[in-house]
């Protein structure tokens, strides 16, 4: 499976997301953000980083970007996408997600390994856990605070469409703990933590088995990975 990862100007985790890709079992392709052609990819990654310095509001400037033409198009037409931290801000600027992200509750950046619990574990890339999984993989943002009005925030959550809350602790003052969402049609999901930063021992978080250990971010390019396989 050929996995499109994008980098925008300020970019910091696409080399990241690309390994993890790799480790999953798929090609990483590097796409650039000024470019209108997406190289016949199956699934598009929007990593983490400050795109454009994060002027103006987190991802705004970013999801204006050429290729983002390209991006809403393929995620409209089932093409799966994930939105990393940076590329989940995009995503909602972009309107494939609902809500937004704002500052900090606390006003300072955080980054810290965030235990998460999976709500919806039918997306594209979250089939491979089970619904009430808990998950943990790093956290790292200045602006991670999901934000919606209350009758979106019922209708996501009457619809299943919350994937992760925050678990033990809210680290940015998200609206209900949330962590991560998803479109109706499960293929785009946008999260606040950085699974691509816990795909390999020995450069994860720590668990009770090791320090470092932790490789529980790897489920989400296998789980894109298998479903397109049976898929296939």
């Amino acid at each position: 499976m050929r996995i499109g990862v994008i980098t925008f100007p300020g970019s910091l985790d696409d080399r990241d997301a690309q390994r993890a890709v790799r480790l999953a079992g798929g090609e990483p392709v590097a796409l650039w953000h000024g470019s209108h052609d997406l190289e016949g990819v199956d699934a598009l990654i929007l990593p983490g980083g400050f795109s454009y310095g994060d002027y103006l509001r987190c991802g705004a400037i970013a999801s204006l970007s050429p290729i983002m033409t390209e991006v809403v198009d393929a995620a409209n037409r089932g093409m799966p996408v994930l939105g990393i931290c940076n590329g989940f801000q995009m995503l909602t600027e972009a309107h494939l997600l609902e809500g937004g992200l704002i500052r900090n509750d606390h006003g300072t950046f955080i980054c810290r390994d965030q235990v998460l619990r999976v709500d919806n574990a039918t997306t594209d890339w979250t089939s491979g856990f089970e619904a009430g999984q808990q998950i943990t993989i790093p956290l790292k943002n200045g602006e991670g605070g999901f934000i919606a009005s209350d009758e979106t925030l019922d209708r996501l959550e009457g619809e299943g469409r919350v994937v992760f809350r925050y678990v033990d602790v809210n680290p940015n003052g998200s609206l209900r703990d949330i962590a991560g969402i998803t479109n109706e049609r499960g293929n785009v999901v946008g999260l606040m933590p950085h699974p691509e930063h816990a795909v390999e021992p020995g450069f994860g978080p720590d668990t009770p088995a090791a320090m470092r250990s932790g490789v529980d971010g790897l489920g989400f390019f296998t789980s894109v990975i298998r479903r397109s396989l049976v898929e296939a």
